[in-house]
């Protein structure tokens, strides 16, 4: 289906997503594909499109082509204990345009993006990084233990803070990584395998046609954090596109 003008997710959204996790098999899933393409599927494209015309005046080396930026609601099985063939969620990776799309495995990875999720019982909205391979991750350490002093400026401003708090803390490290000091001043943010800030999201702002406005706000209260990441790794920053 081709994306139209974003207006909302409907409640119908999150019954669908509600009812796969009880029905997650291939039989349910091809007799409400219909609903799934039209009350998430093409909603979602809608939303990245409208996204990228946003990015483009803020974030322009930031990229919301809904070829790339939509993840595919099955799950990759080959390797996973659970053999449930979908995903209970969908969601939209914003990522660099000069970089490869990959989250989370050893090929080429998007750099530092932004991030849209929608389950059945909530919705959040992101950005940074999340478990890049590890000459990724080096090249982020590297840049910290040289000077981290503009990475703990963003993280530490205010606003920011208020709204998205601290680093997610999920898959952090116990001992400090190879070749760092247990004494290293930079220590708790050299033990992240993540970097990533984000926030919960409404019912209501999930529901609304204005979600594009909300993003684009507070993605652009992520970038500098989403920048220095980006700058670290080489990746450009662009002032129009």
């Amino acid at each position: 289906m081709t994306p139209s003008e974003f207006t909302g997710f409907r409640p119908a959204a999150r019954t669908f997503l509600r009812s796969l996790r009880k029905h997650n098999d291939r039989e349910w899933f091809l007799a409400n594909r219909e609903t799934y393409e039209s009350e998430l599927r093409v909603p979602l494209a809608a939303l990245a499109e409208e996204m990228d015309v946003r990015l483009a005046s803020f974030a322009p080396e930031i990229i919301g082509d809904p070829r790339t930026a939509l993840f595919r609601i099955h799950r990759d099985v080959r390797f996973s204990a659970d053999k449930s063939p979908y995903k209970t969620h969908v969601a939209c990776w914003f990522h660099h345009s000069d970089a490869g799309r990959g989250v989370g495995t050893a090929t080429p990875h998007g750099g530092a993006g932004f991030y849209f999720h929608m389950e059945a019982d909530r919705a959040s909205l992101g950005g940074g990084i999340w478990m890049p391979p590890r000459p990724t991750l080096s090249r982020i350490r590297e840049a910290i233990d040289e000077d981290p002093g503009e990475l703990n400026k963003i993280l530490r401003d205010a606003s920011r803070r208020r709204h998205f708090g601290g680093l997610a803390e999920e898959n952090m490290l116990t001992r400090m990584p190879r070749g760092y000091a247990d004494t290293h001043p930079s220590a708790t943010l050299l033990r992240h395998q993540s970097y990533t800030l984000g926030r919960e999201l409404t019912e209501r702002a999930v529901s609304s046609v204005t979600l594009p406005d909300l993003l684009a706000r507070e993605y652009e209260r992520l970038l500098p954090f989403v920048r220095w990441i980006n700058h670290a790794l080489g990746l450009r920053m662009i002032a129009k596109r």
